[in-house]
């Protein structure tokens, strides 16, 4: 069973079903996007950081279709994140307060309004 976490293009919203397994002190995780369309940069952050910080795949790409992982300094029983992700053409996706410590990997979709994240 996988959980679903939704957001509009630009702001977090809303959390969706159940479930998702991932060692309580791991939040590095898998990204598969899944949307169709190229992410130019990734951001992680602690859920209570007002900055953003590094874009965490830095020079790189994520094409549509393909994976990367994901491993970011977390503090060892940190899990609380908030995630962004931005499209080649400028568009931003973001999720609030995500617990990266029940998943093992997050997969980015687009249904034509909206970005969602589901996390396995």
């Amino acid at each position: 069973m996988m959980r679903a976490i939704g957001s509009s293009l630009a702001v977090a919203v809303i959390f969706a079903a159940v479930s998702g397994s991932a060692l309580a002190s791991d939040a590095d995780f898998k990204l598969v996007n899944r949307t169709g369309y190229q992410i130019d940069s990734v951001f992680v952050s602690p859920h209570a950081s007002k900055s953003w910080g590094k874009d965490i795949i830095g020079s790189d790409v994520l094409a549509a279709g393909n994976s990367v992982e994901i491993s970011f300094p977390h503090g060892g029983s940190a899990c609380n994140f908030d995630i962004k992700v931005a499209y080649k053409d400028g568009d931003t996706a973001e999720w609030g307060n995500v617990d990266l410590c029940q998943y093992e990997t997050i997969s980015l979709y687009w249904d034509g309004q909206v970005t969602r994240a589901v996390g396995e």
